[in-house]
């Protein structure tokens, strides 16, 4: 069960918008014979349609009543309340997010509130929502050079933190995450952060609304070209869900229908190819014994015994 809506910004705009562009097209009227109609330019439907700005109450109302001639006084209240919110993103969002998180992680951290179901593939390594403080500290390193020591602070303290939120909360989401095999093999830090965080992994595993499935490698070929991404449901349409996609250098919150959809399908695709999850909970066992074992025979050697 999802946290209710009413203080996400972001999700709000993105109901709005949706909610317009229904509006005109049962209508038949293009976003030009609008904008001709409101005296707006062509640029403002097009925008607010897209989310990328918001609408005040008294022009959503003009929409909704004079153009687009909707009657039905409580979906006009619901919809008047919701552009109010969506334009409280600057209230919502703290300072230190805007000044050191990419934008769409800014608008990630809305959704993954009002996400019903979150899947997730990872091709590298274990996700933000799973990771170990010493884990994040270590991925974020690699970010030394790009970054600066107050936002790499800020990224682990949100990482941290949307665990709680996104995963142990009271009515958290079911989260499903299907993580590549080539994960497993990769050391992020040292091997006794990387051993600490594989078995903090299957120790979350353990929850009711978490799911983990590590994708063999000889079959995720195709999978990998894909990189880090997310599909988060919002209701129990399937077509109601954003995507997260990310990579070292970029990230985008996408809403394309289309790309939503291709994405979904590629995640259920591989999902059912995957590991089961006790088969997952056994390789990813496997290789934290492997790496303890390894870490005791170098300590083993450091005091001069035999490995």
């Amino acid at each position: 069960m999802a946290v209710a809506r009413d203080d996400l910004p972001a999700v709000s705009r993105r109901r709005v918008r949706l909610a317009l562009r229904a509006a005109r097209e049962r209508t038949g009227l293009s976003q030009s014979e609008v904008a001709k109609k409101l005296g707006w330019s062509l640029s403002k439907v097009q925008r607010i349609e897209l989310g990328e700005v918001t609408i005040s109450p008294t022009d959503l109302r003009a929409l909704l009543v004079d153009i687009y001639q909707l009657t039905d006084q409580g979906r006009i209240a619901e919809l008047a309340e919701e552009a109010r919110v969506a334009r409280r993103e600057r209230y919502w969002t703290a300072p230190e997010h805007r000044d050191h998180l990419p934008p769409g992680l800014v608008q990630l951290l809305q959704f993954e509130l009002a996400a019903t179901t979150i899947k997730e593939y990872q091709s590298t390594l274990v996700p933000g929502h799973l990771q170990t403080p010493a884990f994040a500290e270590a991925t974020l390193a690699w970010y030394e050079v790009t970054l600066s020591e107050e936002a790499r602070r800020v990224r682990r303290d949100v990482r941290l933190a949307r665990r709680e939120r996104v995963i142990e909360r009271g009515g958290s989401p079911e989260y499903r995450l299907l993580l590549d095999e080539s994960a497993l093999w990769r050391i992020i830090g040292d091997m006794a952060i990387t051993a600490d965080q594989f078995e903090d992994l299957v120790t979350a595993a353990q929850r009711p609304n978490v799911h983990v499935r590590v994708l063999p490698m000889d079959n995720g070929a195709v999978m990998g070209m894909f990189g880090g991404f997310s599909v988060l449901h919002l209701g129990a349409d399937s077509a109601d869900a954003v995507l997260y996609r990310e990579s070292y250098t970029r990230d985008e919150l996408v809403e394309d229908p289309a790309e939503v959809d291709y994405h979904r399908l590629v995640f259920d695709r591989f999902w059912d190819r995957s590991l089961d999850e006790a088969a997952s909970r056994a390789l990813v066992l496997a290789r934290l014994y492997d790496l303890r074992a390894k870490i005791a025979r170098m300590s083993g050697n450091d005091q001069g015994t035999e490995p």
